[in-house]
């Protein structure tokens, strides 16, 4: 008996080794930061404004890439409101925007719950890495991460950057 339901191609996933060889030190940091953040927010995935979060935070190039500082005060205030209201309607659903498909990252696993990329998220380091290697760069940095992100306008990184008046043009970290 054969399924009705249509086969998806087989994707081959990229070893977390690997994925943190091609990450500069501080984008490998970015990205432990945004899993952290999951954990404690009781978030299941690590997504896109998880991410953004963690780079508005440590990377220096990402701030000055989105202006004026008041526009990246007001952005960490939509992200820091997350746990207590704005991004609640987030919490128990899935982050994919349906504009990339599906992340080809491994889905790393954390103690305790949150630690798997949503599929926007995982898109996003995945677009990382690939901008990276177009750039001739041996490592993803911050600015590949937030180019990465600009194009996925569906996603929840740039929905918060959209809500302070920032488009995906002036986010693509060009």
């Amino acid at each position: 008996m054969q399924s009705s339901a249509p086969r998806l191609p087989r994707q081959t996933a990229v070893p977390r080794t690997d994925i943190d060889t091609r990450l500069t030190p501080e984008l490998a940091s970015v990205v432990a930061g945004a899993r952290r953040r999951a954990l404690r927010d009781g978030d299941r995935q690590i997504d896109t404004a998880h991410l953004l979060h963690s780079l508005l935070e440590s990377d220096p190039d990402v701030r000055a890439a989105l202006g004026p500082e008041p526009r990246v005060a007001r952005v960490l205030g939509y992200l820091a409101q997350r746990a207590i209201g704005y991004g609640l309607r987030w919490r128990g659903s899935v982050e994919d925007s349906g504009a990339v498909p599906v992340g080809r990252l491994p889905a790393p696993r954390t103690a305790g719950g949150a630690g798997a990329w949503s599929p926007s998220a995982a898109d996003a380091v995945e677009g990382a890495l690939e901008r990276a290697a177009r750039r001739g760069a041996g490592r993803a940095a911050g600015i590949d991460l937030l180019a990465a992100l600009a194009a996925d306008p569906g996603c929840r990184a740039m929905e918060v950057l959209r809500r302070v008046g920032i488009a995906p043009a002036e986010a693509d970290g060009s």
